[in-house]
């Protein structure tokens, strides 16, 4: 504890000669990097894998128009979500306990923690199925090993939050060269990717089935409550001003790790558009995906796509934890040991695995469980956000405020056509 704190003091310290104007050129911007890596991870998470291959398998290019648009989005609802920790220095759910009834809050806390569970589902299930595909170990001897490796970046949080910063942002990186590498490899078609990115369309309702689990798997949940509790206590501004300059220090902060966040998405479907795609196989399944890697492009792209799969579930289920956390707190004024959580939560996709559950069906489901969770912490977010007593300067501008609700109005309509097709089609 005493490491965090002195550490916690020396980013304090360091920001505090930026905001006097005391430091200039890209040195100014370094202490404020890394929040917003922490909730990208949330956008890149083993979901994303199951979505994005199936999306790009079935439809080619065709879907990539909805990880553009999701982006774009997330840039907005995340920079919102910086802002209120940064305006209020309180997390979005402790805001939400002071404004809300009781029974709301409480209610607000139940589906916050179960949407937490349907993404540590993905996210563990996903660390797994990368060691077990990587290794050829079975499934549950992979499930225990994943969870020794997230105990261990939990462990960093002990240490301070810029090495956790730092170990997130590496494993980004390893995803990032994974699939970089896999497009090289896949020699997709520029000229589709373009059409498939800048005209937006469906085919048929599978496809915006797809789209709405995509949209879950990218805009999530608990990267919405996450975000605010990074920014809240991280960096101290000591009036209007200063507020106002860590907050554009944290837009920029956002935009770097969304662009990263949504290239790597983007990298995903389009490998299984020019692989799967163009071969005629529908892969719904992320093993026979590392098996067609394998069979079209060798070893090595198989065994990235194992790698990046490993990165992404460590990463993203220490991520999950960490929001678990910060909603208890906020709803309900309860904690518990992270490491019980780590435990608790570990449970469902365990027995998933010992069940012999077809583990992708399972992420694919999950994702479309998050994108239910997506209104009940956006909402409150827009509200918030757009009140001038509790956000003082840095409240919304009307256009933000106007963008947002779209956002919410959308996404709400998506996952009530979702539901609809799901239970009666």
């Amino acid at each position: 504890m005493a490491s965090e704190q002195f550490g916690q003091n020396k980013l304090q310290d360091n920001a505090d000669t930026i905001l006097k104007g005391e430091s200039r050129g890209l040195k100014q911007l370094l202490p404020f990097l890394g929040p917003a890596f922490i909730a990208a991870v949330a956008y890149i998470d083993p979901g994303n894998y199951a979505t994005n291959i199936s999306a790009g398998s079935a439809f080619g290019y065709k879907l990539l128009w909805v990880i553009l648009a999701s982006n774009l989005m997330a840039v907005l609802i995340q920079s919102m979500s910086a802002k209120l920790g940064i305006a209020t220095g309180r997390n979005l759910p402790e805001i939400s306990r002071d404004h809300f009834s009781k029974k709301t809050s409480v209610f607000l806390w139940i589906q916050a923690e179960l949407v937490i569970m349907a993404t540590d589902l993905a996210e563990f299930i996903g660390a797994a199925l990368g060691l077990y595909l990587i290794f050829n170990i079975p499934m549950i001897a992979a499930a225990l090993i994943a969870a020794v490796g997230s105990f261990a970046i939990l462990e960093l949080q002990r240490r301070g939050v810029r090495p956790l910063e730092a170990i997130i942002t590496a494993m980004i990186f390893i995803v990032v060269i994974a699939f970089g590498i896999q497009v090289f490899y896949a020699q997709p078609d520029a000229g589709l990717i373009l059409e498939g990115l800048f005209t937006p369309s469906f085919e048929g309702v599978d496809s915006i089935l797809l789209s709405a689990g995509m949209l879950g798997a990218t805009v999530m949940p608990h990267a919405i409550y996450l975000h605010s509790g990074l920014t809240n206590k991280r960096i101290l501004g000591k009036d209007e001003n200063e507020r106002k300059k860590i907050f554009k220090f944290e837009v920029i902060d956002v935009i770097i790790a969304m662009v990263i966040a949504g290239g790597i998405n983007a990298s995903m479907l389009i490998v299984a558009a020019a692989l799967f795609n163009k071969a005629g196989l529908q892969v719904d399944d992320l093993e026979v995906a590392f098996n067609q890697f394998e069979s079209l492009l060798g070893p090595t792209a198989a065994i990235l796509f194992g790698v990046g799969l490993l990165s992404a579930g460590l990463s993203s289920s220490s991520v999950g934890t960490m929001t678990g956390d910060i909603v208890m707190q906020g709803y309900i004024k309860m904690r518990i040991p992270i490491y019980l959580r780590r435990v608790i939560t570990m449970v469902p996709p365990l027995v998933i695995i010992l069940l012999g559950v077809n583990v992708s069906k399972a992420l694919v489901m999950s994702q479309v469980i998050l994108s239910f969770g997506i209104a009940f912490a956006l909402i409150p977010l827009i509200i918030f956000t757009s009140n001038k007593k509790l956000m003082g300067s840095l409240v919304n501008r009307k256009i933000t405020t106007v963008t947002a609700w779209s956002i919410a109005v959308l996404i709400i309509c998506l996952n009530l056509f979702l539901l609809y097709q799901t239970i009666f089609a």
